[in-house]
């Protein structure tokens, strides 16, 4: 296909691949996305490589992998890599290239390419700005309001949307997308990127959604791992859910599904408004997240990790433009590095050479790496598709998991002899795909790591990042940059 054609990329955050009616999940309705599935293609071996926000993006907006592109812990100030982004490859063809949502780069009104964004950034003033939301949240009349439901930024304790359903933050990014959509040129093709920031906590779904499920249907995480221990690098990971009670998971799964449920119906809306200006049957629909949410599976919550729950992220491209793969299931392995070819190569848009993702409609791999962290938590991890390791140097610590016999990862499979001419060949691709800081734990070819130290659990005093009371703006902020 060398015809060009708009584009509506759709991103949420912290959303896992399982989480689809249409991939099998016994609870979660989203009737709009298994329609999209059902009209399209949806890769199920989708993975972070990087599964924690900005390094995420910048793979996304980029097509690098995250030694390239610079940033695999979370670096907020650091600013994009001088390539060609996603947006300006779209714009040197010719395009228009729109952003709503949450971009989060450094600075934050950098727009990486984009002609316009209309900005949401979940209330970060670290860097001075207010965003469009809050700007326009105290226009309604609530200026500052948009945190006093008092739950935070990285927690799992829920409680419903606060103010009026018109001012939920999924909503004000449908809205003004659908702005965008309707002031397109109509002589010139379109890339629209809408970047919801659910269903991220804080888990605050409106109520309306929260009574689409029972209270006595949603599910609790199985157990039943044979490798859960006391080992320093399971508490470390285990840590942030540790707080929570049987009572609190359920609410927090329950509110959960509930944000999905709204960003599904949400892009109903983006769909019949593309209709109604007749740029439907010339759209490219694609879906994703940055990465998932283990949600208390194996006692962990949050991203961060590569277990299925954080790093198998969902994709799917739909769309009359892509009509001749309608229905079909893949199992290649893919990853958000190849989400720029694979869009520019639909719509006849050459790629550049800093891209180094694949097209995943022509092309495949073999094997994947994957990178987060550095110090006691950082993990690599490779993977075939079907069997995957992970690697913790923290204690020297290896996982290998056979996820296609059992995707929910409760069996370590790492000394089992029919296994070892698979685990030789993935610890040899991660050996080499170390870098930097990383090639102090291997000793004379080998993967020894570091000791593990003593377990001392770490204060919350900042109730993983709790938001405030957002007026008047934090002293020694304005609009644009610190003073």
């Amino acid at each position: 296909m060398s015809e060009q054609k708009n584009v509506l990329l759709i991103s949420a955050d912290h959303w896992p691949a399982s989480y689809l009616g249409c991939a099998g999940h016994p609870v979660i309705m989203t009737p709009t996305l298994n329609q999209l599935a059902a009209d399209g293609i949806r890769f199920t071996n989708c993975i972070s490589t990087c599964p924690v926000c900005i390094p995420a993006r910048r793979s996304l907006m980029t097509g690098m992998t995250p030694r390239s592109h610079g940033d695999r812990v979370y670096s907020d100030q650091m600013p994009m890599p001088d390539v060609t982004t996603l947006a300006q490859a779209f714009r040197n063809a010719g395009y228009q290239a729109y952003a709503v949502g949450k971009l989060h780069v450094y600075p934050q009104r950098n727009r990486i390419g984009f002609d316009d964004v209309v900005l949401m950034e979940e209330g970060r003033y670290d860097f001075g700005v207010v965003d469009d939301y809050q700007i326009w949240l105290g226009e309604q009349g609530y200026v500052g309001q948009e945190f006093l439901h008092n739950m935070g930024n990285n927690s799992y304790l829920t409680r419903p949307w606060h103010l009026p359903e018109n001012m939920h933050p999924t909503h004000f990014a449908t809205w003004q997308m659908t702005k965008m959509i309707k002031r397109k040129d109509p002589t010139r093709p379109a890339l629209f990127y809408m970047s919801y920031q659910f269903p991220h906590p804080p888990l605050v779904p409106l109520q309306t959604f929260l009574d689409f499920y029972d209270e006595a249907e949603i599910d609790l995480p199985e157990g039943g791992e044979d490798w859960l221990d006391d080992s320093v690098i399971i508490r470390l990971l285990q840590e942030q859910a540790a707080p929570y009670s049987q009572k609190e998971i359920r609410r927090a799964k329950h509110a959960f599904y509930a944000l999905c449920t709204q960003i599904d119906y949400e892009i109903r809306t983006l769909i019949g408004t593309l209709r109604e200006c007749n740029l439907l049957k010339d759209t490219i629909i694609v879906f994703l997240s940055d990465h998932g949410d283990t949600l208390f599976e194996h006692g962990i919550c949050g991203k961060r990790t590569f277990y299925q729950g954080s790093c198998n992220i969902p994709l799917l491209i739909s769309g009359e433009p892509v009509k001749e793969y309608r229905g079909l299931v893949s199992d290649r392995i893919a990853c958000l590095e190849d989400v720029m070819p694979t869009l520019l190569s639909l719509c006849g848009i050459p790629v550049p050479s800093t891209v180094e993702g694949i097209d995943l409609l022509h092309s495949s791999r073999e094997l994947l790496y994957g990178e987060i962290g550095e110090g006691r938590k950082a993990t690599r991890m490779a993977t075939d598709g079907r069997y995957k390791l992970i690697y913790y140097p923290c204690g020297n610590t290896f996982q290998l998991f056979d996820i296609q016999a059992d995707p929910h990862e409760k069996h370590n499979l790492i000394h089992d002899p029919s296994c070892a001419e698979k685990l030789s060949e993935l610890r040899a691709y991660l050996i080499a795909h170390l870098h930097d800081s990383d090639l102090a734990w291997i000793r004379n070819g080998e993967l020894v790591g570091f000791d593990a130290g003593s377990y001392a659990p770490a204060p919350d005093y900042e109730l993983y990042n709790q938001r405030g009371y957002h007026w008047p703006p934090p002293n020694g902020y304005v609009n644009c940059g610190k003073t």
